[in-house]
């Protein structure tokens, strides 16, 4: 099968190093994606819920442009600046993924961005 590259333009473009997703086998790959609101290229607030729900609303639209869409995901890697974060985080996913969720790691942020306090990606049916 063929792979194919995907780009929304309503999510933050990324670096020339790695594509916003990937299509291949059945399934979309989605980099770790950060909370930058598309539309002004900053980050989306200050607190953790408000970056959470910015990184999933970014996925969804890589998503529906990869012709997917969020109850689709099956794996989900959550990557946090600060472990103290975890409820507040897990707070505003819980919203995303009311029923039937999808599986799930997390990890602390081995470089810290300043502003940055999350970044989530996420692997699901095409």
């Amino acid at each position: 099968m063929p792979r194919h590259i995907i780009l929304s333009p309503k999510a933050p473009k990324p670096p020339a190093v790695y594509s916003q997703a990937v299509k291949a086998a059945g399934l979309v790959f989605v980099s770790g994606t950060a909370p930058v609101d598309p539309a002004t290229g900053a980050f989306a607030g200050t607190t953790i819920q408000e970056q959470t729900r910015q990184c999933l609303k970014n996925i969804s639209a890589i998503l529906t442009e990869a012709g997917s869409s969020m109850d689709k995901v099956a794996c989900v890697t959550v990557v946090l600046a600060d472990e103290d974060d975890f409820a507040g985080m897990n707070e505003e996913y819980a919203r995303w993924f009311s029923s039937d969720p999808p599986a799930r790691q997390g990890a602390k942020m081995p470089a810290r961005i300043p502003g940055q306090k999350i970044s989530i990606a996420v692997i699901a049916e095409s």
